[in-house]
């Protein structure tokens, strides 16, 4: 169905194509994923089936692309929409229509199907989704997640052969991906539809698919094979596959199902691992509040026959004195209610955050953590209640003396990002913070150490895009930082470098609140997690009790030796060392 013949593409004024040497086949009614780090040439490989490469991108494409016996060099990608759907990484830049059901019969009426035809078809859309409560929403209003929903569904109504997806899930909680890649598979399985995609969280897609293709690094040639044999090899792979290499299972686990069949003489090792209390493993965490507690989560010490987590000390930092008065909060919001749009996006909101402290927020999409996010930087207006940050009011505080106090790296961080080059990005920010020259750039070299200082924002990657935001906000190195769906976009080496600066800022004292649906960086960073579910506050707790008592919310080494309280993979290695 898709055909790649020794293909390379090389944009305008690079020095080295992006990609070549792709040289593979995807058949008809196979899905297959495209894997690899940041920048090594996913998205163009997506392009060029679309057609979006080169004939909207620009550059020069060599070999040939066929889709369908379609020649993707003569032809233009409106000359191919009749047979190709495609999502890319941001779902705003794909939308065309304010409503979410205009916008999932905008395809076909491009077509020209028939009024009958197009009822049903949005019909069945919304229901694959799970979009029937939103189909008279304005776009605008949606979050983020739900936004992605309906980019997907907007290029299924007009049942096209082919899908081409990139990152489909990354802004998805776990709940609304699995409904996503149930619907791929059920395509693929019932309809014969092919699928294309690329993902960073690999703990969601690898196993379901035929065939896995790996760009190791830009412009490298491909390596095509099944799931297991390629995640052996690669560079970037999910924590079970991550466990089952610690442990020299073969072949490679690629479910937690087939992980869990295997784990039985690990869990016996574990068990019989150095131990600390329940009550240490929050130990070097800033003091929680008094609503340290809620939801269904068991209470700390509830399960005797659970092991506890050996907590690596480089992750829980205590900066206090034992008998030390308690830190100022860096943040308190009291019965916070906000409306947007008419909708009651926030209930009674209570939240704390103290010095040194990381909170995760989750939950499904629209449960409020974006909105939470936006009063916490003064972006909306309680109705109801209050918000407080260094005994600042938010959305009554001037910006200059507010981005001192709190800096929010949005879900879309081209919102932050207006220069033409990074260097002129970085200067702006060091100006604008009231830093030393040179500030933000040694930031972005940290977390990008491959980018020029005359790359174009727009020319990086939405990774890339997400982590220059994220240097220009913290050169002005506020005490409390808000994330919104900070790895997003980015691999698992670059989610590492995330979490090291992270680590540093809260051993620093900086207070951070992350909204995520990324279960494993809660997981890895987070000392507190809070749920939430329709505006409201259902859980508040230590991250090891909240997340193991939530199969939405727990991380996949969690799901793999329980009953055991284990998190992570570092956490299992430095067990088996000790």
């Amino acid at each position: 169905m898709i055909r790649f013949e020794n293909v390379s593409v090389t944009y305008d004024g690079a020095a080295e194509p992006a990609v070549q040497g792709v040289d593979f086949e995807v058949p008809e009614g196979e899905l297959v994923l495209l894997v690899g780090p940041s920048g090594s040439g996913k998205s163009t490989v997506l392009g060029a089936v679309s057609g979006l490469v080169p004939h909207f991108t620009g550059g020069t494409l060599r070999g040939r692309v066929t889709v369908a016996g379609r020649d993707t060099r003569t032809h233009k990608p409106r000359e191919l929409a009749d047979v190709v759907g495609t999502v890319g990484q941001d779902p705003l830049s794909h939308f065309v229509t304010d409503t979410v059901e205009d916008e999932l019969a905008y395809g076909m009426e491009s077509l020209g199907l028939a009024p009958q035809i197009m009822r049903r078809r949005v019909e069945e859309t919304l229901d694959l989704l799970g979009l029937a409560a939103l189909r008279d929403r304005p776009i605008a209003t949606l979050s983020g997640g739900q936004q992605q929903r309906v980019a997907i569904g907007s290029v299924l109504t007009p049942h096209p052969k082919v899908l081409v997806l990139d990152e489909p899930t990354s802004a998805l909680d776990p709940a609304a991906a699995e409904e996503v890649l149930a619907v791929l598979q059920r395509l693929v399985h019932d309809l014969g539809t092919t699928v294309l995609l690329a993902e960073h969280r690999l703990e969601r897609v690898v196993q379901y698919a035929d065939l896995v293709a790996l760009l190791p690094a830009a412009g490298a040639r491909p390596v095509l094979g099944t799931p297991a044999e390629v995640m052996a090899v690669s560079p970037v792979y999910p924590p079970v596959v991550a466990l089952g290499r610690l442990t020299g299972w073969s072949p490679l686990p690629l479910t937690i199902r087939d992980a869990r069949r295997r784990a039985a003489p690990l869990r016996d090792r574990l068990a019989n691992a150095a131990r600390i209390p329940d009550s240490a493993l929050q130990r070097d965490a800033p003091p929680p509040p008094d609503s340290a507690l809620r939801g269904d989560a068991p209470p700390p010490g509830g399960a005797a026959t659970r092991p506890a987590v050996p907590a690596p000390r480089r992750f829980l930092r205590r900066r206090t004195v034992p008998g030390a008065p308690p830190s100022r909060p860096t943040a308190v919001v009291t019965s916070l209610d906000v409306r947007r749009g008419g909708i009651e996006a926030l209930r009674h909101v209570d939240l704390t955050v103290t010095p040194g402290e990381t909170v995760a927020l989750m939950g499904r999409n629209g449960a409020g953590k974006s909105t939470l996010l936006s009063a916490l930087v003064g972006l909306v207006e309680p109705a109801r209640g209050s918000v407080r940050v260094g005994g600042a009011v938010p959305h009554r505080t001037a910006p200059r003396e507010l981005v001192r106090r709190v800096g929010l790296v949005p879900q879309e961080p081209r919102d932050l990002l207006y220069a033409d080059t990074v260097a002129t990005e970085c200067t702006a920010a060091d100006r604008d913070a009231g830093a030393a020259l040179g500030s933000c750039r040694a930031l972005v070299s940290e977390l990008l150490p491959d980018v020029a200082d005359d790359t174009h924002p727009r020319d990086l990657s939405e990774g890339q895009r997400l982590a220059l935001a994220l240097a220009v906000v913290l050169t002005a190195r506020p005490p409390l930082l808000l994330l919104d769906e900070p790895t997003r976009g980015l691999d698992y080496a670059a989610k590492a470098r995330l979490l090291a600066v992270l680590r540093g800022l809260a051993a620093d004292g900086h207070a951070i609140v992350l909204a995520t649906h990324d279960v494993e960086l809660a997981a890895e960073l987070a000392h507190r997690v809070v749920i939430l579910a329709d505006g409201e506050v259902v859980a508040d707790g230590p991250t090891a009790e909240v997340v193991v008592a939530s199969p939405s919310f727990a991380p996949q080494v969690t799901k793999v030796l329980a009953p055991q309280r284990w998190l992570t993979v570092t956490q299992v290695r430095e067990a088996l060392s000790s």
